[in-house]
């Protein structure tokens, strides 16, 4: 009973995380390369852009990591979209760094750095929601979410940057906001779209006056990621701000169009599929849910640091490309930072239902058993 008692989220998603990783391992002839899937199309490093790759012969996004951690210089003409991919450069650089030349490492240091980094960032969400007198186990909506959860296994950059701005929020609500600002500038050299906290972190700042703290977010934050884009154009001809990598669209005007062109651009069968049984409860309700409370609490001048957070992380939903929503997955790799906010708002005003309803997102961590 002793054992049970001191269990904890943290360990519940580590003891999964292995045993799901040792099987994938195990099933695929003990060959490490298995966690950065990589893809003959890419594999030959000819500067292929992707759009003309043939049928399973793509491999999957962590490839990329890889092939920049191996070798940074020549990385060019293995990437799809070469900005695009350097740009989330902390975790191939980690790679690179950690490796010591010895590319065989390179796939055991992305599971180890990203698994870390899922795990410390559960146990940090727990400190996290017992500050807000709610239990631990809600941490569970996020450590065992599929969008961080097969990032461990795919070695894409989400574990990382994700549980990077937990460390964040840890720091910051502890008024330790030098660190809290140099977390999030990591956070945004792992992944990009980490900077809509940033922006709340910003936009809480501003209502508040805090102009100072403002400016120091803006400096220490901000400045790394600009300087970054600079060295990408100045070595690859343009930055990395864009929508995605091979076959990738752009970002919607109307809201929700990407969810539209599911059916438009696909078939009313896809539609009925994959938007309204998995993207539109996934994704766009808890969305719409988080833009309706969070723009009422501004309007009633409700301005709590949760709320910003949330808000600059749904504000981006509606107009999130076709590209995103039509491949689960990537959608999923794009929202974890909504599923953190929805967990952490709903604990901080006392939302029940809200909260309760945030473990569902468990419930896709079924999406593992595709592989």
């Amino acid at each position: 009973m002793h054992y049970i008692r001191s269990l904890r989220p943290w360990m519940i998603v580590l003891a999964l995380s292995l045993i799901y990783l040792s099987a994938i391992f195990l099933s695929n002839e003990a060959d490490p390369k298995v966690f950065v899937t990589l893809g003959e199309c890419f594999s030959r490093c000819d500067g292929q852009d992707g759009k003309d790759c043939e049928e399973d012969t793509e491999g999957y996004d962590g490839q990329f990591a890889y092939y920049i951690a191996r070798n940074p210089a020549d990385s060019p003409d293995c990437l799809d979209a070469p900005a695009y991919r350097a740009q989330r450069i902390l975790l191939p650089a980690l790679g690179w760094l950690l490796s010591f030349g010895q590319k065989t490492l390179i796939p055991w240091i992305f599971v180890a750095v990203n698994l870390s980094a899922l795990v410390v960032g559960t146990a940090l969400l727990e400190d996290l929601l017992t500050a807000e007198r709610v239990s631990r186990w809600y941490a569970l909506s996020y450590g065992l979410f599929a969008g961080v959860f097969m990032a461990v296994r795919l070695s894409t950059t989400e574990a990382l940057a994700v549980g990077l701005v937990i460390a964040a929020i840890w720091f910051g609500q502890k008024d330790r906001l030098w660190q809290s600002a140099l977390l999030l500038a990591l956070a945004g050299l792992a992944k990009e779209t980490t900077g809509f906290f940033a922006a709340g972190y910003l936009l809480y700042f501003a209502l508040h006056r805090r102009w100072r703290d403002a400016v120091r977010l803006g400096i220490v934050a901000g400045l790394p990621f600009v300087i970054w884009q600079i060295v990408l154009v100045v070595w690859l001809g343009e930055s990395g701000i864009g929508s995605g990598g091979a076959k990738a669209t752009a970002f919607e005007i109307i809201p929700f169009a990407g969810v539209l062109k599911i059916a438009t651009e696909g078939s009313l069968a896809a539609f009925l599929l994959l938007g309204v049984l998995l993207v539109i409860p996934a994704a766009v309700l808890p969305s719409m849910w988080a833009l309706w409370r969070t723009i009422r609490d501004l309007r009633q001048h409700k301005t709590e640091l949760y709320t910003c957070l949330l808000l600059a992380n749904a504000a981006i939903m509606p107009f999130v490309p076709f590209s995103t929503y039509r491949e689960f997955l990537g959608l999923l790799r794009f929202i974890p930072g909504l599923v953190l906010m929805v967990a952490l708002y709903s604990a901080h005003f006392r939302y029940r239902r809200p909260l309760l309803y945030s473990t569902l997102w468990i419930v896709l961590i079924l999406f593992v058993i595709s592989g």
